[in-house]
């Protein structure tokens, strides 16, 4: 079993590991029941130790991550995305539901051209009281 000096604060490693902006946003984001070590829902202050696994949901997308190591300090992103390991089944995941919001947004419908003009609003008005 690893000692408390192999572990590191819940908050602080997500903020090293950039999942977060700033340590509030992840306590927020626990505190929200957006973060779960080990498939329980945790506070912030509870200790990470590698092997430990972690399911984050940001937005729309979740990731299912592997503590690899552990780090007190902001780093660069290439340095932090090696403190974790993300598995397969959650990347292809987050890929498609990524090419799927890409695509809905993609289909916004009929363009509208803003208030319709003096013709359309008669026509609108003639319409709407021919059903009544």
């Amino acid at each position: 079993m690893t000692s408390e000096a192999e572990k590191i604060r819940l908050d602080k490693w997500l903020w090293a590991a950039r999942f977060f902006k700033t340590r509030s946003l992840a306590v927020e984001a626990i505190n929200g029941g957006k973060v779960h070590l080990n498939g329980r829902r945790v506070k912030a202050s509870q200790r990470v130790a590698v092997g430990d696994s972690l399911i984050i949901r940001r937005g729309h997308f979740e990731h299912e991550i592997t503590v690899d190591k552990l780090s007190r300090q902001r780093r660069p992103a290439t340095e932090a995305s090696l403190l974790y390991q993300e598995s397969d089944a959650s990347k292809t995941k987050r890929e498609t539901l990524a090419m799927q919001l890409r695509e809905a947004r993609e289909y916004q419908g009929p363009a509208v051209q803003g208030r319709p003009s003096k013709r359309e609003r008669r026509q609108i008005i003639r319409f709407t009281r021919k059903n009544q």
